[in-house]
């Protein structure tokens, strides 16, 4: 729609210039007035093929949809106000993967012979993530946002290998029902600076889950650190007070229901507790989350986010007047998450890094809790960390920049570096601990990210995932799992668009 827009005011102008040459009060269009119209058709095109780039990305369309003041001006030659519009907007992304590990997937690999396994590898095929985002303005402030995912190309139900259970075949359901409505929101906007959504939205704690589309990173699959230790992308039926300033400072501050503890792990720690196997979400406790962004700086976004709630007694597996009477009467299972990330881009260039830390309050009372449940029950009867962190970075040059030609094609091929470490077992009850030293690692990565146009990227990388010394049973320290190497490649999409009607 704006590239018509474009080549009818270029056709306009063409006319003016060849009747001012024919006509003496005709209109004269220099080369400099036609240059500075084009930059500005070419704002008012970009703003409409990615309106979430106006504010801080929400997972749909931006926090605030709002037009900067100076890129639309009024029509002062018209008496009658303009009435305003509703607006329709369509978009999503999704993921085509492809990759070959250099280590076993066996269940059995991080146990007490790991060297059985050293020499095994296997590959896969995927779509990890096919997303629809559908929304509507009804006008006066009021509007509508609405997300639905289908994970791995089908349902959120598999069969998964139990580690824990000798092997044994296991119906995992991730969520209820078929398929995943992530958001769906309704939402009045008073002024910028104040906007209440309620609904399933999505939870902006870290990087991943505020900027999680196929296009916001360099690697072919999300990072590992935060996709390992917190929800992705993690959303909840929440109410969120939101908005932001004309100099670039953006804000939510959010109420939603807390975690469930009985569902927390070593290798994931907090993040199977949220979502629900029910028909519903239990909320016996309750949360809070907020996000700040300062985008005031051109190519530069700082932001800081948390998130603080219990979730012990979020549970239907016990009353709270048997808890009440029992060794679990105080154990309230506080959760808090710290996270600060950014994002530079500029000059061809582009970084992005964040670093998340995470605390779960009386870990020790709630692994034995769990570890006690029975067999039937939604826990996986794990231990659980009090302490799990995730770290990254990555940087990439975009090569084509250098080339003028390919610059005005709005092609983009970048080569990046990442580095990732993270720990879902940091520390158990504030001790550190190397009973699960396969939970923390370090790794790197480098690879390719071609564009050949603004929404497709074609990826391509080779990581190394370094896992963790730890103490033998021979009481040295060295080596105690297999590294794992892999290669991968993906071609990715992201698009957001508006439809007047």
């Amino acid at each position: 729609m704006a590239t018509m827009y474009r080549q009818t005011i270029v056709s306009i102008l063409l006319i003016l210039c060849v009747l001012g040459a024919r006509a003496e009060d005709s209109i004269k269009v220099s080369a400099a007035d036609l240059q500075a119209l084009m930059k500005r058709v070419e704002r008012l095109e970009g703003l409409a093929a990615h309106p979430n780039k106006l504010g801080y990305v929400d997972g749909v369309t931006g926090a605030t949809r709002q037009v900067p003041k100076d890129t639309i001006k009024p029509d002062t030659t018209k008496t009658e106000k303009p009435k305003r519009r509703g607006r329709f907007w369509i978009g999503g992304y999704g993921e085509v993967t492809a990759k070959h590990c250099f280590y076993s997937n066996n269940y059995l690999r991080y146990g007490k012979n790991p060297e059985k396994y050293a020499n095994d590898h296997f590959g896969e095929f995927d779509l990890p993530h096919v997303v629809i985002y559908l929304g509507y303005d009804f006008g006066k402030g009021w509007s509508v946002g609405t997300e639905i995912e289908f994970e791995h190309g089908g349902t959120e139900s598999a069969i998964e290998i139990e580690e824990e259970e000798g092997g044994e075949y296991e119906s995992e359901i991730e969520r209820g029902g078929e398929v995943a409505l992530e958001q769906f929101w309704l939402q009045k906007e008073f002024n910028r600076y104040a906007i209440l959504r309620a609904g399933m939205q999505v939870i902006p704690v870290g990087a991943l889950n505020a900027h999680h589309e196929s296009t916001e990173y360099f690697g072919v699959y999300r990072n590992e650190g935060e996709f390992t230790i917190m929800p992705s992308t993690w959303h909840e039926v929440a109410l969120t007070f939101m908005g932001s300033t004309k100099n670039g400072w953006h804000y939510q501050a959010m109420f939603l229901p807390g975690l469930d503890s009985d569902r927390f792990n070593r290798k994931n720690w907090i993040k199977p507790g949220t979502g629900s196997p029910y028909e519903f979400k239990l909320a016996n406790v309750f949360a809070g989350a907020a996000r700040v962004d300062y985008t005031g700086v051109e190519g530069l976004r700082l932001s800081l986010s948390g998130y603080c709630g219990n979730s012990f007694r979020n549970t239907l597996s016990k009353t709270n007047a048997e808890l009440d009477a029992s060794a679990y009467k105080d154990v309230k299972g506080t959760v808090s998450i710290g996270s600060f990330d950014f994002a530079y881009k500029g000059y061809g260039v582009i970084v992005r890094g964040s670093a998340t830390y995470g605390h779960l309050s009386d870990a020790a009372a709630i692994t034995q809790y769990n570890i006690s449940m029975r067999k039937g029950s939604v826990s996986s009867k794990q231990w659980v960390a009090s302490d799990a962190v995730a770290a990254g970075i990555e940087a990439g040059y975009d090569f084509f920049s250098l080339n003028k030609k390919l610059v005005e094609k709005k092609q983009q091929f970048y080569v990046f570096g990442r580095y990732d470490y993270y720990d879902s077992m940091l520390r158990y009850d504030n001790k550190p601990t190397d009973m699960y030293a396969w939970c923390g690692r370090h790794r790197i990565a480098a690879g390719i990210n071609y564009f050949p146009i603004k929404q497709i990227g074609v990826k391509a990388e080779f990581s190394y995932g370094i896992l963790k010394q730890g103490t033998r049973a021979d009481g040295t320290r060295g080596k105690l799992y297999n590294d794992e190497p892999q290669i991968a490649v993906g071609i990715v999409y992201t698009g957001f668009y508006e439809l007047n009607h």
